[in-house]
């Protein structure tokens, strides 16, 4: 039971929030700048993916059992590209060019969030979207028990299988890139000692480019993959900010693998805070016995509250994070 309700969900919301927050941190890195846009992207490069899913299912096109819109991510990649790259061009590159202060740039991408949040409304509407199709289970719980013959079964969705795998297959590929690539030294590079950087022939222009297109590629994945696992719904995203920016500053803003860290560790804490543990603790004490309390620490609907404190005490104790990030000097 704690596996069904605990475990397999939070491993797969945490690897949704890690990509989210290696969007963050890998900005912060490279501009030094708290992204708040970076959740409307998230919503775009979603919002894209449906949009593409839709056309397909319309002309029959299909992978099943896997859902369609593994074929439609790819459009709300490049659409959250796109929009990450106009951005740049026509908001944050005047205020970089000038070496604005990093609150300018984070005043900046509050109103591009804005203006972001009211065109995919305008879009695609605020309701909740279901465009996951193909299998939904990969075992039941009931398949679970007649296997096992064990009273309690666990239940895992293909989206949540699919979502830890592109996960990993997208974290191994972003390292790869960071660590063995001439581009990814480059961002490095900049990213540790930006004068130092230019000095060495380091085109700052590109290693901006290619740092937001990076960015929007994981915003786009993240976004999906949520939708598929839950459902899409654009004030979400501007919800999952909190979480995300929880994760990014516990692991230690600006650290890849920080970023990566916390996100489980925020997913864990809302998962296990939020859960009620009743029925566990019945199976665990004697036969028949079952508490009067639910054992919930929390109400689901505070969840992000749980973010909430986790930033917080982090903040206060330990600012820099598990991993050392970077300081703003500017």
């Amino acid at each position: 039971m704690f596996a069904n309700f605990v475990l397999i969900p939070a491993t797969a919301y945490g690897a949704q929030l890690a990509l989210g927050a290696l969007g963050v941190t890998l900005i912060f890195g490279i501009l030094r700048f708290a992204n708040f846009a970076h959740g409307e992207l998230m919503s775009f490069g979603a919002m894209a993916t449906i949009l593409a899913t839709w056309g397909l299912q319309g002309m029959g096109v299909s992978i099943h059992p896997l859902p369609t819109a593994l074929l439609a991510l790819p459009v709300g990649i490049l659409a959250a590209i796109t929009v990450a790259l106009l951005s740049d061009r026509f908001v944050y590159r005047f205020y970089r060019h000038n070496r604005a202060s990093p609150i300018t740039f984070a005043m900046a991408s509050i109103g591009l969030m804005f203006l972001l949040a009211g065109l995919i409304r305008f879009i695609i509407g605020p309701q909740h979207q279901h465009f996951a199709d193909g299998e939904r289970f990969l075992i039941s719980a009931f398949e679970f028990r007649e296997l096992t013959g064990l009273s309690q079964g666990i239940a895992i969705r293909q989206t949540q299988v699919i979502t830890f795998v592109v996960a990993l297959v997208v974290m191994a590929a972003l390292f790869w890139f960071l660590q063995k690539t001439k581009s990814g030294k480059a961002m490095r590079a900049y990213s540790d000692n930006e004068d130092l950087s230019l000095l060495s022939g380091i085109n700052p222009d590109r290693v901006v480019m290619i740092a937001w297109m990076i960015t929007a590629a994981l915003a786009a994945t993240a976004a999906t993959l949520y939708g598929l696992d839950k459902v899409y719904q654009p004030f979400i995203f501007l919800q999952m900010l909190l979480p995300i920016f929880a994760a990014t500053i516990l692991g230690g803003i600006g650290q890849p693998v920080g970023a990566i860290l916390g996100a489980f560790v925020v997913a864990y804490s809302e998962v296990m805070v939020t859960y009620a543990f009743r029925q566990v603790v019945g199976l665990l004490g004697p036969a028949d016995w079952v508490p009067d309390s639910m054992l919930q620490l929390m109400s689901t609907n505070y969840k992000f509250a749980v973010s909430f404190i986790i930033l917080v005490v982090v903040l206060l104790v330990r600012p820099t994070g598990i991993i050392r990030g970077k300081v703003i000097e500017r």
